[in-house]
């Protein structure tokens, strides 16, 4: 396939992935995969140990609930993977739990995430929403490093791109799909979705997790909302999205985030007015959930 014409003295920014592998000790590979994950992780925990303590929760509590979510999250997205790809893991059952070799899938996490985080906050008597405006406000964070593992996967990347575009990944021949086994440059959508995080995280964060806590669980649905949006944006560059009834499955699971968010910041400002009309303190209700 023809990729156009360029001036040879103008290539652009040039991305290309080292490999996978960071070093490997006998038989086991040590994986730049789940080193991203982990340091998306860390970044995220340590940012919201800053909130925590000025909303008066204890570094161990924050830390029990960022592991609790953490955990749920990644067996979430791996259990999300697993349901839409089942036609293959219905035939190889041993691969289902090889999260090594990839396939997680972001919205699992998103709601795996949050189911631990509601079981740790029962048991710790933790309010909820509180929790997830905490996690909301940082959650971004952690995907933003992390898609940077997609980056070294050689994988998530988009649609074909010109030699002469400013921007562009260069793809191995073994990670491109067949029918662009002669396209060398794509579009780097990890990078786009790495960017749009990153500035989620930088609005959320520094901007209006202080100013919505007076509104619990507002935060983390402005989150929720924010990152569907930019999916939505993304997902029709990429190539590998996995589909569900002939659907690219982030774009209905990102629509249905989006609106699902929307739906429920209208109706938690409704409580939250409602309580103040009947002189309750805003937010009472849920500061006890």
């Amino acid at each position: 396939m023809n990729q156009g014409l360029s001036p040879a003295w103008w290539t652009g920014l040039i991305l290309q992935s080292p490999g996978p592998v960071i070093f490997r000790l006998g038989p086991v590979s040590y994986k730049w995969y789940g080193v991203m994950i982990l340091l998306g992780f860390l970044s995220a925990a340590f940012a919201a140990l800053r909130i925590s303590r000025r909303w008066g929760y204890t570094e161990g509590q924050v830390l029990a609930g960022a592991l609790s979510c953490f955990a749920g999250g990644v067996v979430g997205a791996r259990l999300y993977y697993v349901a839409l790809c089942w036609s293959y893991f219905s035939r190889h059952p041993a691969e289902i739990m090889a999260t090594w070799g990839g396939g997680m899938a972001i919205h699992g996490a998103i709601i795996g995430g949050p189911l631990a985080g509601a079981i740790f906050c029962r048991i710790s008597k933790i309010p909820f929403l509180v929790a997830c405006d905490i996690g909301g406000s940082v959650f971004a964070l952690g995907q933003a490093i992390g898609r940077w593992g997609n980056f070294f996967n050689s994988e998530a990347f988009g649609q074909p791109v010109p030699l002469y575009f400013p921007l562009k990944l260069f793809i191995p021949v073994e990670c491109r799909p067949a029918a662009y086994h002669n396209v060398s440059f794509f579009h780097p959508t990890f990078l786009y979705e790495s960017l749009w995080d990153l500035g989620l995280f930088l609005i959320l964060y520094f901007l209006l997790v202080e100013r919505l806590k007076r509104w619990p669980g507002v935060c983390f649905l402005t989150y929720l909302a924010g990152y569907s949006l930019g999916r939505l944006l993304i997902e029709p560059l990429r190539l590998d999205s996995v589909l569900f009834h002939g659907m690219p499955a982030p774009i209905l699971a990102s629509a249905s985030g989006l609106i699902v968010a929307l739906l429920g910041i209208g109706i938690l400002l409704c409580r939250y007015r409602c309580q103040k009309q009947d002189g309750l303190p805003v937010g009472a209700k849920a500061q006890q959930d």
